[in-house]
């Protein structure tokens, strides 16, 4: 088994961030407290936050913390490191269980110098801050860190937002300060679990598309302060702004002191906005492949006839390469939402309004849209499928229509408004479009010339 630094496992699968909404469990009581031994003099233990930067890969784009210990009584260095999980089973196994929910993370523990090596690998900046604690709070302390090390307590089920690398050590400081961090920062932000999200997807522009896509309304509720900490650089800012009960020459310290810059390095580069790159990248040859329209007769006489394409051997081309990208897009978020709802603990994925734009069955479209980059042609239609594909058409159509009154009339809780500005009008024109040209519509039985 090999073990995996935190958030790798968001390669794997696009709903990587999407977890279950539920506030973590209260710490878990330490029975016999004094069966920990402790080191002599806890003078000489010294505690340091480990706060690492967002980086530029996809599964480091939210930062990560540490906690590092230094044992002047036995001369140790230890970071401990609540990101790491194993891969059981193969990729495949792994995938389909995160998918479902089943996420077990663990503590590691190394030298800070194999610690700070991976992060400078990686070119992530790295911050260093002494943790003012009493020796009675770093008792506590310890004891939780010795805690965590007994083999069944090593592995916990991780929530991405609720209990992860960050919220442990949020939540150990908060034990041993006897709740003031929670005290402290019992308000609610005007920021939303969409907008953090987001906003720290904005240097990998397909995933931060794709989670919005995929997120329902329980990520669009504020958090509160308490909550917002499971950001890295959000629980160093915090923190710096608690009392220590630590005093120098009749001064309370902060409760964290000391920064220190263990390594800098420029931040991550951010992407051209998604949406419009959705919008053009859509809108735009649908719209030029409307001013190709012309009408193709279907008899001698001409008394029926079609829509079809100019310039056929070019155009169907791109309206293929065009059906390709939106199939897959489509058909993957529908099959991601829908599947979610019988398989998965991921609630964040469930009633999602999307479903009425992203369905499944549009992976179907693979195959016509093949069609019509191999051969030019609109796909052949016969009595039987008319009706077929008449009814899917129309009801994909009054589906984006009632998306379109949901989105612009703000009638639900979930934030929809930039797939309804950006996606939701060349989607629309799209469906129209092969509806009229993609398709060749059977001659009339009476016809026959």
């Amino acid at each position: 088994m090999r073990v995996y630094s935190a958030l790798q496992l968001i390669l794997l699968i696009l709903t990587l961030a999407i977890l279950p909404h539920s506030r973590a469990a209260a710490l878990e009581a330490i029975e016999s407290p004094e069966q920990y031994s402790l080191p002599a003099d806890m003078n000489g233990v010294h505690f340091y936050l480990i706060t690492v930067d967002v980086g530029s890969k996809v599964w480091d784009n939210f930062g990560h913390t540490a906690l590092r210990v230094i044992d002047e009584n036995t001369n140790t260095d230890i970071v401990f490191n609540w990101g790491l999980f194993r891969i059981n089973g193969g990729p495949v196994s792994f995938s389909y269980n995160f998918f479902k929910g089943i996420m077990n993370y663990e503590l590691g523990t190394r030298s800070p110098n194999q610690e700070f090596a991976m992060y400078r690998s990686q070119e992530r900046s790295v911050w260093q801050d002494k943790i003012n604690l009493t020796n009675p709070q770093k008792e506590i302390l310890y004891r939780r860190l010795l805690w965590n090390l007994r083999a069944e307590n090593i592995v916990y089920p991780y929530q991405y937002f609720f209990d992860n690398c960050t919220t442990r050590v949020r939540d150990y400081l908060d034990e041993a300060l006897s709740g003031r961090i929670a005290s402290v920062n019992d308000g609610v932000t005007n920021s939303t679990f969409r907008d953090q999200v987001m906003a720290h997807y904005e240097s990998v522009a397909v995933i931060g598309f794709s989670l919005d896509v995929l997120m329902n309304s329980n990520v669009d509720r504020l958090m509160s302060e308490w909550e917002e900490m499971f950001l890295p650089l959000k629980l160093r800012e915090s923190l710096y702004l608690i009392e220590s009960d630590v005093a120098e020459n009749g001064v309370r310290n902060k409760l964290l002191s000391g920064p220190q810059e263990v390594m800098l390095f420029a931040p991550p580069t951010v992407a051209t906005d998604p949406y419009q790159i959705a919008s053009i990248g859509l809108l735009a040859p649908v719209l030029m492949l409307l001013l190709m329209l012309k009408k193709i007769p279907m008899s001698y006489f001409a008394t029926h006839s079609r829509i079809g394409l100019k310039l056929p051997g070019f155009n169907f081309r791109l309206l293929g390469l065009l059906g390709i990208v939106t199939a897959l897009f489509s058909g993957i978020y529908g099959v991601l939402m829908l599947g979610s709802w019988f398989v998965s603990e991921h609630l964040d994925l469930h009633h999602n309004i999307n479903l009425l734009l992203f369905w499944p069955t549009d992976l179907l479209g693979l195959f016509v849209a093949l069609r019509w980059l191999l051969f030019c042609k609109p796909w052949p239609m016969t009595h039987n499928s008319t009706p077929f594909l008449n009814y899917y058409m129309m009801a994909h159509l009054l589906a984006m229509f009632v998306y379109a009154a949901v989105t612009f009339l703000q009638i639900l809780d979930q934030s929809t408004m930039n797939i309804g500005v950006y996606v939701l009008p060349g989607f629309a024109l799209f469906t129209v479009l092969i509806w009229f040209v993609g398709f060749e519509p059977v001659k009339p039985k009476n016809n026959f010339f």
